[in-house]
């Protein structure tokens, strides 16, 4: 009878230790995932400001000769990366917006009279600055990333990140080097 008591008593101790270790991880897989989402936010609000300087800088820059089609290419790249919904789906039409556009102030930059324009510069120096706030927030978001994917990908949290249903996230944000002026 003792025996019985004393395992039990064992099996009690076992499941309040697995448990308490179990809600303790589950705890700190969520935080990290929320630290995830978060930092994708700031990322993606500094996505959503340079979008919408992108129009500003084009009509700046309207009436220059042939840019027609790299200002199409533009259009249609911010349109897919406006539409995205999930954060990998925004980081791959990211980078065809990032391709577009930087193909195009390379192009355009080489125009001497547009380079005089005050408000073109000014606009490309603010979409110079966002640029920047894209590849510092991005980093942190990668940070944050790869702290979560290695934290559920550890024994014993692999364990418990698959009960509790957490996913490694493979949304990393790919840092291009910013377009030039």
């Amino acid at each position: 009878m003792k025996k019985g008591i004393a395992a039990v008593v064992l099996a009690g101790l076992l499941a309040l230790v697995v448990g308490g270790a179990y809600i303790n991880r589950r705890n700190q897989m969520a935080t990290k995932d929320q630290a995830v989402t978060a930092q994708w936010r700031q990322v993606d609000a500094f996505l959503q400001r340079r979008s919408d300087l992108i129009p500003n800088l084009l009509e700046a820059a309207k009436g220059y000769p042939g840019q027609e089609s790299a200002v199409a290419e533009i259009n249609k790249a911010r349109t897919a990366q406006r539409a995205a919904q999930t954060p990998g789906d925004r980081i791959a039409a990211n980078a065809e917006l990032q391709d577009a556009l930087g193909a195009w102030l390379t192009e355009i930059g080489k125009d001497r009279q547009l380079q005089s324009n005050e408000t073109f510069l000014q606009l490309q120096d603010e979409l110079a600055g966002t640029e920047n706030r894209i590849a510092v927030e991005s980093r942190r978001y990668n940070d944050l990333v790869q702290d979560y994917n290695g934290y559920i990908s550890v024994f014993p949290n692999t364990i418990f990140s698959r009960w509790a249903g957490f996913q490694p996230n493979t949304a990393y944000f790919s840092i291009a080097k910013a377009p030039s002026n």
